[in-house]
């Protein structure tokens, strides 16, 4: 039996859009050090080893995407530079990077265990990241999760031939 998802087109798939955008390494890592309060293109390359023109592409890509800005700041004595700082689209894509480190922490971290952990500044517990339904239920399983076509789900109009065709 065919899956259903096949009779929906994905050229409007809002995840492939994200990936064009988030789906490279090094994305998500300048992702993470500007969570982590590393805002400044020096300071990214020290800690990360990321080439020069890498950062510099990435950072370009977040900002023209809107998910980071540029701040400009000056050192006494040092020519004008930017610093990036997240905008609120910047900000809404925490939640995946929660999920990200507690699927790492979970399969890859170190026997010592992980690196980092995400905590409530208010009380100090660990946050995680949980689906929720609209109707209230919390910590809903992944296999609970049906997907299913939304309002913009276009119907294929031909099928694709199949690679071995």
């Amino acid at each position: 039996m065919r899956p259903r998802a096949l009779e929906w087109s994905v050229e409007n798939c809002t995840i492939g859009r994200t990936m064009a955008i988030l789906g490279e390494r090094w994305t998500i890592v300048v992702l993470r050090e500007v969570f982590n309060g590393v805002f400044r293109f020096d300071d990214m390359r020290e800690r990360t080893g990321i080439p020069r023109q890498v950062l510099t592409n990435r950072l370009a890509l977040l900002v023209d995407n809107g998910i980071l800005r540029r701040v400009p700041y000056r050192e006494p004595g040092a020519r004008a530079r930017d610093e990036y700082r997240l905008t609120e689209k910047g900000f809404d894509l925490y939640p995946l990077l929660v999920a990200v480190r507690e699927w790492g922490d979970r399969y890859l971290a170190d026997p010592g265990g992980p690196p980092l952990q995400t905590v409530h500044r208010g009380c100090g517990a660990d946050v995680h990241a949980v689906l929720v339904c609209e109707h209230g239920h919390s910590d809903v399983p992944p296999r609970d999760v049906v997907p299913q076509p939304g309002p913009g789900a276009v119907k294929r109009t031909k099928a694709v031939e199949s690679p071995e065709a």
